[in-house]
C-alpha cells in the first residue's frame, strides 16, 4: 500500500508529440518530496517519495516510503506521521539503496530543491552512502525563468496555475504528484521557448560525523549530528535585500532577517538553515531588516523595540522555519 510502506506502482508512459525536443535537456527526472522532523542540520526525514519521469516529463512509476527517524517525528500537524505511526518504518539505511535506484542517473526536481536535496544528502553521509544525484532543477527557479504569472512561489499556487488538484498537502507522495503534474507543462513550456533549464550541480556531503543519545520515541538508538564542521565566519550574501517580508508572502533570497530571544532549533543551525536558503542573518535590527524572529513579541530587548519602531514585520520561529521551506529566488538584477 502506497500510503503506509515502501511501494513502487509502474504507471504508463503518456507520450507526447510537438516541435524538436531541446537535445541538451536531461534524458530523466526524479520529482522527489521528503518530509521531516524538523530544518535543521540534524533533522531526519520521515517519509520520501519519488515520480521517475521520462526527458519529456512523462510519469513512468511512483514509490512512497516512511521513514523512522529514530527521534520524535517534529511538526505531526504538518506531515501527520506520529511515533506510533513510524516504529515499524525502516530506517533510512535500509531504503537507501531503492531511493538510490530512482534517483540514479536522473535530475533531482523539487519545489524549493535545495531543502530536499540538502536533508537527502545528509541522511546518505549518516548511512556512509553516497547519493548518486550530480544536478537538481528547482520548480521555484523555472517558475521565475518562465515569468509565469504566479501570486506567489508556494506549491499550491503553481499547482493551481496548471490546475492540478491537491489532495493531501504535505504528504509526501502527494506532494510529489502535484509537483510531478505541474513539471511537465513547465517543461514543456521551456522547451518550446528554447529557454535553458536551471540546473544545479549537487554536491555529496562527505565530512559528517555521529554521536548517539538515548533513544527517541519513534524507538531505537537516537544518532544526532555531531554536525559540520563550517567556520563560523559567514560568507557575505550574494543577493541584494529586495526589502521587507510582506506578511502572508514568501521569503526571498537576500531578504534581512534578525533573530531574537531564545529558540527551540539551536540558534546557530536556525542561521544556517537561513543562510543556506539565500537570506541574510543580521545581528541587529535597523530599517534596512526585512524580517524580525522572535518567540517573545512582548519582550523588551532592543531588537523588538527597534522593529517595532520601525514597523518591521515579526513572526515566531515556528511560522518562519514553514517560510524557509519555501524560499523565493533572489530577484533578476
Amino acid at each position: 500500500m502506497l500510503d503506509d510502506q515502501s511501494a513502487a506502482e509502474t504507471l504508463p508512459p503518456a507520450h507526447s508529440s510537438g516541435p524538436a525536443w531541446p537535445t541538451e535537456y536531461p534524458d530523466g527526472y526524479a520529482v522527489v518530496d521528503v518530509e521531516t522532523t524538523g530544518l535543521a542540520r540534524d533533522d531526519r526525514i520521515v517519509s520520501a517519495a519519488v515520480y521517475r519521469l521520462d526527458a519529456r516529463g512523462d510519469v513512468i512509476d511512483h514509490w512512497y516510503t516512511p521513514v523512522n527517524p529514530q527521534r520524535d517525528p517534529g511538526p505531526t500537524w504538518i506531515h501527520g506521521l506520529t511515533s506510533e505511526m513510524l516504529a515499524d518504518a525502516p530506517l533510512f539505511p535500509e531504503i537507501a539503496g531503492e531511493f538510490a535506484e530512482r534517483l540514479e542517473g536522473r535530475v533531482l526536481v523539487a519545489h524549493n530543491a535545495v531543502f530536499d536535496w540538502s536533508m537527502i544528502a545528509r541522511e546518505y553521509a549518516r548511512a556512509r552512502l553516497v547519493a548518486p544525484v550530480r544536478q537538481r532543477l528547482c520548480t521555484i527557479a523555472l517558475s521565475k525563468e518562465l515569468e509565469l504569472p504566479l501570486p506567489n512561489h508556494r506549491l499550491e499556487s503553481l499547482a493551481a496555475h496548471y490546475g492540478v488538484v491537491q489532495r493531501r498537502a504535505h504528504h509526501a507522495l502527494d506532494d510529489a504528484r502535484v509537483l510531478a503534474e505541474a513539471f511537465r507543462p513547465s517543461l514543456h513550456l521551456a522547451a518550446r521557448g528554447g529557454i535553458r533549464l536551471p540546473l544545479l550541480a549537487c554536491t555529496p556531503l562527505t565530512e559528517w560525523t555521529d554521536s548517539v543519545t538515548p533513544a527517541g520515541p519513534a524507538g531505537g538508538s537516537r544518532a544526532r549530528s555531531a554536525g559540520w564542521r563550517p567556520s563560523r565566519r559567514r560568507p557575505a550574501c550574494p543577493y541584494p535585500n529586495p526589502g521587507r517580508y510582506e506578511p502572508g508572502g514568501p521569503l526571498v533570497q537576500g531578504m534581512r532577517v534578525a533573530i531574537s530571544g531564545d529558540t527551540s532549533i539551536d540558534r546557530e543551525l536556525l542561521e544556517d538553515r537561513a543562510v543556506e536558503a539565500g537570506l541574510h542573518v543580521s545581528g541587529s535590527v535597523s530599517r534596512l531588516t526585512s524580517l524580525l524572529v522572535t518567540n517573545d513579541p512582548d519582550s523588551g530587548t532592543s531588537k523588538v523595540a527597534r522593529a517595532r519602531a520601525y514597523g518591521t514585520p515579526v513572526v515566531d520561529e515556528a511560522a518562519f522555519t514553514q517560510l524557509l521551506r519555501d524560499v523565493a529566488p533572489a530577484p533578476e538584477r
